[in-house]
């Protein structure tokens, strides 16, 4: 029997596939902020940008389904993050469409800002739009400050459920060094992550040897930015929910979740070890360049088990640290079981959406990207 319940966590679980997928496709992102890094040479950095621009639209696909599927199954934490911490929103979706002017116009006759500029603006989306997206998954943990008052639906004069408790409208999260830290760990993941993938992708022996070097450092970076984040995570104060549905706050909460969900560590553990295998194996054998499919599925299973530590186990997955009842729950916030039940057999084709995606994706990548074929096809 499919019960209610049953339906909250099927959802959240596919919240956390939507998360893990978009992480791993910030690869796009990542392999931008490497333009100047990496790319010493106009050739070197126009086969990175058409490394990169073959896969931009999945990114920015991924991220608009993962705001439609949680607006679909959980509208009260939609209605509450994007109507009240809308900076953070606007300032991401902002860096994308900078990311898509930039491939669209930056090789066009007329183009009086120069490529470089439309490089910059590449550049600033891989940086910001993972750093800006990883602070906002941040807040599932250390809460934001909004109050929701279910009652005030019937409230004909301001029939506003939630309210925002600063003028910052979200870009209060920065104030918070975990949320930070969660920002650059998932920024220099997809430094490292677009960094693979372009060895795999790009045939050309002297950029993937400046690739390599850049993967070395931000490694290094993103393993100190991880472990400050686990850390903290397994020892912060977190937002358990008893059976009544009331909120408060316990010591190790979080740790307690993977001590009480094997299968989850077991996924985080995983995860971390396919993508640390990845790198390692890129860095130390100068033949491997396969890395970017072990650190792929073992990016979306660890992202998957963070976003199950958030919600699962009778946790708040959008704390407020405003008032703590308003924190939002899987089942204070999700749809009608109705709509819920509905999308579930909507959600039947995902695996072969999937398919066919996988399926062209193999099509466009058969042939290594090389400078000859750069100068003989479209350039971005």
């Amino acid at each position: 029997m499919i019960t209610y319940d049953f339906l909250q966590h099927y959802w959240w679980f596919l919240i956390a596939l939507l998360g893990g997928l978009l992480v791993f496709l910030l690869f796009v992102q990542g392999g931008n902020a490497l333009i100047f890094l990496a790319g010493k040479t106009e050739d070197e950095r126009q086969l990175i940008i058409n490394s990169t621009g073959r896969k931009w639209e999945l990114t920015f696909t991924t991220l608009v389904t993962f705001g439609g599927a949680f607006f679909a199954s959980f509208p009260l934490f939609y209605s509450t993050s994007f109507g009240g911490a809308y900076w953070v929103w606007i300032l991401i979706l902002i860096t994308f469409v900078l990311q898509a002017v930039s491939y669209e116009f930056q090789g066009k006759a007329g183009n009086i800002l120069g490529k470089t500029a439309f490089r910059i603006f590449l550049t600033l989306n891989g940086c910001l739009a993972p750093l800006l997206i990883g602070t906002a998954v941040g807040t599932f943990f250390t809460g934001s400050q909004f109050v929701v008052d279910k009652n005030a639906v019937g409230d004909i004069g301001a029939p506003v459920i939630s309210r925002w408790c600063s003028d910052w409208r979200g870009l209060e999260a920065v104030a918070n060094p975990f949320n930070v830290e969660v920002g650059l760990m998932v920024m220099f993941l997809a430094i490292c992550l677009g960094a693979m993938y372009m060895i795999n992708n790009i045939k050309h022996d002297r950029l993937a040897s400046q690739l390599r070097r850049s993967l070395l450092i931000c490694f290094v970076c993103f393993l100190v930015m991880f472990l400050l984040v686990v850390v903290q995570l397994i020892t912060m104060e977190g937002y358990a929910v008893d059976a009544n549905g009331v909120v408060s706050l316990e010591k190790g909460k979080y740790l307690t979740n993977l001590i009480e969900m094997p299968a989850v560590l077991i996924m985080l553990l995983v995860g971390a070890v396919l993508l640390v295998a990845g790198v390692l194996l890129t860095l130390f054998k100068k033949e491997f360049n396969k890395g970017i499919w072990l650190a792929a599925p073992g990016t979306v299973l660890a992202v998957m088990a963070i976003f199950m530590i958030a919600g699962y186990n009778g946790t708040a997955y959008y704390p407020s640290s405003a008032e703590l009842q308003s924190s939002l729950t899987l089942s204070n916030s999700c749809s009608s079981e109705f709509t819920l039940r509905t999308m579930a057999t909507v959600s039947l084709i995902i695996p072969f959406v999937v398919a066919y995606i996988a399926y062209f994706w193999r099509k466009m990548d058969k042939k290594s990207l090389t400078k000859e074929e750069l100068e003989s096809g479209d350039k971005y």
